[in-house]
């Protein structure tokens, strides 16, 4: 993050200027800006406003970057030669302008607050255009806003989808109501801005008959925006509450993997709504947030065996050991269980909603179920939210939250248990041997037993349902999820004074609490340590990272047909004691892709492999997951963190990138992925849409896997850097 200064006082958004609130229209016009309020330049300020000392205006500006992000990438926005990114808004006569501070190669710009310009009339709100209460105008001359919210920025691009305008964009996506489908080109639809200098649609070749088209659902309807909207300022209050929480208290803990699961205050980069969690009151988020370091003992359930569910493949001195025995040990002594019944843990948040089920409270009447009520020592949150830690325990436990996070409900489902113990079956048949000598420092932390309830119909009781899951992770070991390693958090800041909420000390003046990523620090301290510049630092970081973590999961894929959802949340990254990679763990039970091709390999190794988990995928669709999970999310986000936090040229990373991938698909060191290839041949890429998967109302978790989220064409910038 820029460690300049942020300038006095408080950008006054669109919102607040003249209304009350961003989703009411009123007549008339937003009244300018005051002359002596501060003011952005246009072209770009230094300014970093996620270090400004105001906290709400630092989780707008966050939030606003995350949402512009995705239009950017969804839609096939160009940066403009000169000066600021002008977004065209055709249904509205309209164009987005927006500062560029730093443009990504890697898709992890950084921007300043938006403004509006009309070009017309303003329109009639509601009905799809922007309201007019927030247009500035004189006379027929067009004038910018003043910088407007998330939450209205949300709305107006929201218009743009519902009016069908992305069609024209480079990789463009048949709407829901048509259900084409079909990619364009460049040349399909001109800048309708009206405006010079407007962002120009990329070049991207258009599709051909072979190659699949936009994933986009067939039948459902975009989400209205006010759904949107909602979840953006419930999102945008939450990352205020977490900024405000971690200036006063910004010291990690000292548990190098629990630090850096409370580290990802503003959340995934590329979403529109990253911490979005609808149905959390501010008393339970207190408990219930890793950005909070909260912790809490678990509710626990006493399940009857004549409605237990359950499956392990945990042993120990060659013994299996069930999972009943798993969770007895789990919640410690003092748990009394009634005659024929197993524990049940449950997140406390769960065991309130699950209470207000008749099917559950049925159960309960009928003697099957048990409430025992809170018990035994607190858990801590992870990045999920719903995964709980203890240093000291066993294993970790992935409970079921039905809390709305992000695009889904997180309630475990049934295959995804069966995947889980699966996959760590399918490793004990010597295939994890075989990885293991071929690529010592990196495993997946195994999911080898769960526990669950079936009603008396035989069918699975939903919101129940536990993953237990081996913890590698002591309080010594040095492991932190990527995405953790890469978020920025405030350091204490200059002067040691925590920042207040309203952004002033005591005395007056304001404080200036720097945001970097452990990894900046990480670098910098090496960069110190050796004398070395800190990008050639952070490139050999980079190429580390590539052999100790990307290459064992690129064996993976090719030796056995196995590909991981390896996304940065779900990777973590050992570190040794000087804070380069030695290895890594892949941990979910969610992700992973069966390959066809390798369907009968597989079943050889492990009979019935699939039948109950559901994990045998078409080889394209495959394809398409690997390629955004480990090439787009995992590496291009660690190319464009590097980048965008000042530590490296990202031009030099996607070269050194390049040259790792040709060694990985060609000659004596080649694993045997494809995926190397495609990144090296393929100029457009399949990516999935954040934005418009919750414009289109998708549950990531349900559904087809090839129609559960919406897929771009998106611009390889191996190719274009």
């Amino acid at each position: 993050m820029n460690p300049n200064t942020a300038p006095d006082g408080r950008y006054p958004l669109a919102s607040e200027a003249g209304s009350t609130s961003s989703a009411c229209p009123e007549d008339g016009v937003v009244p300018r800006q005051h002359t002596a309020a501060p003011t952005e330049h246009l072209d770009g300020a230094a300014v970093d406003l996620l270090e400004h000392p105001d906290v709400p205006t630092a989780a707008e500006a966050a939030a606003l970057e995350s949402l512009l992000r995705c239009w950017v990438r969804e839609t096939g926005v160009d940066a403009a030669e000169h000066g600021p990114l002008r977004i065209s808004l055709p249904a509205q006569e309209a164009t987005l302008v927006v500062p560029v501070r730093y443009w990504s190669a890697a898709g992890l710009h950084r921007f300043g607050l938006p403004r509006l310009e009309h070009h017309g009339p303003a329109p009639a709100h509601p009905g799809g255009a922007f309201p007019r209460r927030a247009v500035v105008r004189q006379g027929r001359a067009p004038r910018l806003t003043a910088p407007l919210d998330a939450a209205t920025v949300a709305e107006v691009l929201s218009a743009e989808v519902r009016a069908g305008t992305v069609t024209d964009g480079p990789g463009r996506l048949g709407t829901a109501a048509d259900g084409t489908g079909h990619a364009g080109t460049a040349a399909d639809g001109a800048d309708q801005g009206g405006s010079a200098g407007a962002a120009r649609a990329t070049s991207v070749p258009p599709a051909t008959a072979d190659e699949p088209a936009p994933t986009v659902p067939r039948q459902a309807p975009p989400a209205p925006d006010d759904d949107l909207v909602a979840r953006v300022r419930d999102s945008v209050r939450r990352t205020a509450v977490f900024l405000s929480f971690r200036r006063r208290h910004a010291e990690d803990s000292p548990t190098p993997f629990l630090a850096a699961e409370q580290a990802l205050l503003l959340g995934h980069p590329l979403h529109p709504t990253p911490k979005s969690r609808q149905g959390l009151s501010e008393a339970e988020a207190r408990l219930y947030s890793p950005e909070l370091r909260g912790a809490f003992p678990l509710h626990w359930l006493a399940v009857h065996k004549d409605v237990l569910a359950t499956d392990s493949a945990w042993t120990e001195r060659g013994r299996t050991v069930s999972a009943g025995q798993l969770t007895e040990r789990l919640a410690g002594p003092g748990l009394t269980l009634p005659p024929g019944t197993v524990a049940l843990p449950l997140h406390p948040w769960q065991a309130r909603d699950l209470a207000q089920r008749p099917e559950v409270r049925a159960l309960v009447d009928a003697g099957l179920l048990t409430p025992l009520g809170p018990h035994g020592e607190p858990w801590s949150p992870t990045s999920s939210v719903r995964t709980v830690y203890r240093a000291e325990a066993p294993a970790m436990l992935k409970l079921s939250l039905g809390l709305r996070i992000t695009n889904s409900r997180r309630e475990n489902l049934r295959k995804e248990l069966h995947r889980g113990v699966e996959v760590h079956r399918l490793l004990r048949t010597g295939l994890g041997a075989e990885w293991h000598a071929a690529h010592p420092g990196f495993d997946i932390v195994r999911d080898p037993a769960w526990i669950a309830v079936d009603g008396p119909d035989g069918d699975p009781l939903r919101g129940v349902d536990v993953m237990i899951r081996h913890n590698p992770f002591p309080a010594a070991t040095d492991a932190a999820c990527l995405a953790g390693l890469v978020s920025p958090r405030p350091l204490p800041p200059v002067g040691g004074h925590p920042a207040q909420p309203s952004g002033l000390l005591a005395h007056g003046s304001q404080a200036q609490q720097p945001m970097r990523s452990r990894l900046s620090e990480l670098i910098t301290r090496l960069a110190q340590r050796t004398g070395r510049p800190r990008g050639t630092v952070a490139t050999e970081w980079f190429l580390r990272y590539l052999e100790r973590v990307v290459r064992p999961i690129l064996w993976l894929d090719g030796h056995a047909g196995v590909a991981l959802e390896a996304h940065q949340q779900n990777t973590v990254v050992l570190l040794d004691a000087e804070g380069w990679p030695s290895g890594g763990r892949y941990r979910d039970n969610q992700g992973y892709y069966f390959r066809d091709s390798h369907r009968e390999a597989l079943e050889r190794r492990l009979p019935g492999i699939g039948t109950e988990s559901d994990t045998f995928v078409p080889d394209d669709v495959t394809d398409e997951r690997f390629t955004y999970y480990l090439a787009i999310n995992n590496i291009l986000g660690l190319v464009g963190a590097l980048g965008s936090q000042g530590l490296a040229d990202e031009h030099l990373l996607l070269a050194a990138l390049r040259g790792f991938l040709t060694g990985a698909a060609h000659g004596p060191e080649a694993l045997g992925s494809g995926l190397s290839a495609l990144l090296l041949d393929t100029p457009v890429l399949r990516c999935k849409a954040n934005l418009l998967t919750r414009l289109h109302g998708l549950d990531e978790l349900v559904g087809p896997v090839d129609t559960q989220s919406v897929y771009v064409r998106f611009r390889n910038p191996l190719h274009s850097s």
